[in-house]
């Protein structure tokens, strides 16, 4: 082989390797959710690791005091003031790491739980395909996150929906990832484990809600639970988390950095995700800064 074929063969490797290497580390925050007026622009970004906002959320049920299911059709329920369409453009321009998402589903709209709820798969799937490309591309959005967490539909129907839905997306090259954000639930994890056997290959991240585990978690416990739901998710980047509300797990405080430092030495340290930005902005985003620095020691 001539040597500038063998230049040009180790520039491919390189890449390629960079490439994976990118994927895997990433930080990633949801934002809009509780009506802050969080920004973009807030948020500490380092440029040395992949960042990535999850806009929250978006719903298929309709707005107002007694929301309804609306069969897949989606609309736009964060803080669309201060995260318009103009200001993810903003921010994609100004740091070429940062890339935006959606997450539908969440737990409540108007103290109401949002149940996922498809009068037929058919039907679901068209409507939410037509609407959430709609939405993705207004945003110039990247990805897709799946973050419901009740259920008026069985494992199966859910795992269609969504599997569907998520590959069609793809495949219409409207998004470039997807991940889910499961928790430790009996019927949470039903759903999202029948999705994962169905359509596991069409997820990149997992975003597991270990800020859902007891307040009281030690390390070797989160540990423990990052093996767990790892075997659970075989094949999928499963990222740690921490929420910087009064929800459980293992807080920054109590740990969550040094556990994070024992599975980077081990090499299965993915990425970490926070909830939420919109919590974080009290603080200065003290911890965002601290997580991001690790992972770029990664």
């Amino acid at each position: 082989m001539s040597n500038w074929k063998v230049f040009f063969a180790l520039i491919v490797l390189y890449a390629h390797g960079t490439q994976i290497l990118t994927q895997a580390i990433v930080f990633r925050e949801y934002i809009g959710a509780n009506f802050e007026n969080v920004r973009f622009s807030d948020v500490p970004i380092n440029p040395n690791i992949q960042v990535h906002f999850i806009l929250s959320f978006a719903i298929d049920f309709t707005s107002g005091s007694s929301p309804k299911p609306t069969n897949g059709k989606f609309n736009v329920f964060w803080d669309a003031d201060n995260l318009s369409p103009s200001q993810v453009l903003s921010i994609k321009r100004q740091h070429p790491n940062v890339k935006v998402g959606l997450s539908i589903g969440g737990d409540s709209v108007s103290d109401k739980s949002v149940n996922f709820t498809a009068f037929s798969i058919d039907s679901w799937v068209s409507n939410a395909v037509s609407s959430l490309t709609s939405v993705i591309k207004q945003y110039n959005l990247d990805g897709i996150d799946i973050d419901y967490e009740h259920f008026h539909a069985t494992p199966d129907i859910f795992a269609q929906c969504i599997g569907r839905l998520v590959t069609i997306l793809k495949n219409n090259r409207v998004i470039s990832f997807a991940s889910i954000a499961p928790f430790d639930d009996g019927d949470v994890q039903r759903h999202y484990l029948a999705l994962w056997r169905s359509y596991g290959r069409v997820f990149y991240y997992v975003n597991f809600q270990f800020y859902a585990y007891d307040r009281s978690t030690t390390v070797a416990q989160f540990l423990s639970y990052f093996e767990t739901q790892s075997a659970n998710y075989n094949g999928g980047k499963v990222l740690v988390s921490f929420s910087t509300d009064s929800s459980g797990g293992l807080k920054p405080e109590n740990g969550f950095f040094m556990a994070c430092e024992r599975l980077r030495s081990q090499r299965k340290l993915n990425g970490i995700f926070v909830w939420s930005a919109d919590n974080s902005k009290a603080n200065g985003f003290r911890y965002e800064r601290q997580a991001q620095a690790l992972l770029a020691k990664a």
